[in-house]
């Protein structure tokens, strides 16, 4: 299958172009069916005798191409339907059916705020389209997209949350006049999975009431079905919890699929290069040293712990509060005693073939470096973070 993707070097072409050439180039197995042999990636900069040519031999095209903010209104009709016309224009030259999506937008509707040059722009996109479908008898896939969001989308541009996560990444103010006001984003990762199912010929169809999407299953639009409403003051929110996180060392809740998650990995994308890495506090003894390396609100805390040669640590018990001890190098002993009794349990670890051990609550403990001259480094996890007022820790010798 040959592809052709317009607007390639945009926020969605370049997200869209990279799935694809994975694909391409068996990197990403996770559509096993999709045989890509050719993606043409065509932008401003290309030449028309490309698009000919693309044209020509495309098996499905992506027409992700359009202006978004140009220097004078007349631009948007130039480049939202002037363009369209060109590369429908030229298919049908080419005598060439093939499938054609069209990244379209929700202010296509023209409903309250969306009344505007640029939606009237898309409108007139959308039913040059579905002209081209009924004049032609190709299929055609009109995608009204709401507000996107994702890596490499431009900051300062036509996108609000690149916006507040570049200047967030970058201790820039952002402002917020009204924090109610709500969004309704897409994410990049699902808007190409979405294009990808219409690869599959598997896309999702929809009308819409209003300005919301109604996913149907012989709708005349096509929609992502996987969406976020949220409002302006949660995004701040969330942001400064992003960028407080290596202070805090917690870790804010990300549940696989939440807007939280995707939001902290378009966050990430935005970091110069100073942020990228940041230092822990180590807490240094002769005995060696312990660091705190990760917190969770509701799933404890992450350290590293390091022994010197020799070194006995640990001693003492817990009520309710428990850990895993994970040895990853270094040869060590863990002992633990149930409290009131003699019966001692022995777990020899070693960096070579780790292994999780539970420190037991009311079982007194320890780990002891069985090395003369190398260090054990063990990483811990506890069930809960460290409270200085209740640290539930009381000293005792296995």
């Amino acid at each position: 299958m040959n592809i052709l993707i317009t607007g390639a070097a945009g926020f969605v072409g370049k997200n869209l172009y990279a799935a694809l050439k994975n694909i391409s180039d068996g990197k990403d197995r996770t559509r096993p069916n999709l045989t890509i042999d050719e993606i043409y990636a065509y932008d401003i900069d290309s030449s028309v005798e490309q698009l000919d040519e693309y044209c020509k031999n495309a098996d499905f095209v992506f027409n992700m191409a359009g202006v978004n903010r140009p220097q004078n209104n007349e631009e948007f009709m130039q480049g939202n339907f002037g363009f369209a016309s060109t590369l429908l224009n030229t298919l049908q030259k080419h005598g060439n059916k093939c499938p054609v999506v069209l990244s379209s937008s929700i202010q296509a509707t023209l409903i309250g705020r969306y009344d505007s040059d640029y939606g009237r722009s898309k409108k007139a996109g959308e039913e040059l389209f579905f002209d081209y479908a009924a004049k032609t008898g190709a299929k055609v896939l009109v995608y009204r997209f709401p507000n996107l969001f994702g890596k490499w989308c431009r900051p300062n541009y036509n996108s609000a949350v690149a916006t507040f996560c570049y200047n967030t990444a970058n201790d820039l103010e952002i402002t917020v006049n009204d924090r109610n006001i709500g969004l309704e984003l897409l994410y990049i990762d699902d808007l190409v999975d979405e294009m990808l199912d219409a690869l599959e010929n598997k896309e999702h169809h929809c009308e819409f009431d209003g300005i919301n999407t109604v996913l149907t299953a012989d709708g005349k639009y096509c929609a992502a079905p996987i969406t976020h409403k949220v409002t302006l003051g949660e995004i701040a929110d969330l942001l400064e919890n992003f960028k407080n996180q290596p202070q805090t060392l917690i870790m804010p809740e990300i549940p696989k699929g939440s807007f939280a998650k995707k939001l902290y990995s378009t966050y990430l994308s935005y970091l110069p290069e100073s942020k990228v890495a940041f230092d822990l506090k180590m807490n240094v003894d002769e005995r060696g040293s312990f660091t705190e390396l990760l917190k969770t609100t509701n799933c404890g805390q992450f350290s590293v712990n390091v022994s010197k040669p020799g070194i006995t640590k640990g001693q003492h018990w817990h009520n309710t509060k428990w850990e895993f001890f994970i040895v990853v190098s270094g040869q060590g002993l863990i002992e633990q005693r149930k409290i009131g009794s003699d019966e001692i349990l022995r777990f020899y670890v070693s960096g070579d073939k780790p292994q999780a051990v539970h420190m037991l609550p009311g079982y007194t403990h320890n780990i002891i470096n069985l090395s003369d001259t190398d260090d054990l480094v063990t990483l811990m996890w506890a069930n809960e973070l460290f409270d200085p007022t209740r640290p539930d820790t009381f000293f005792e010798k296995v």
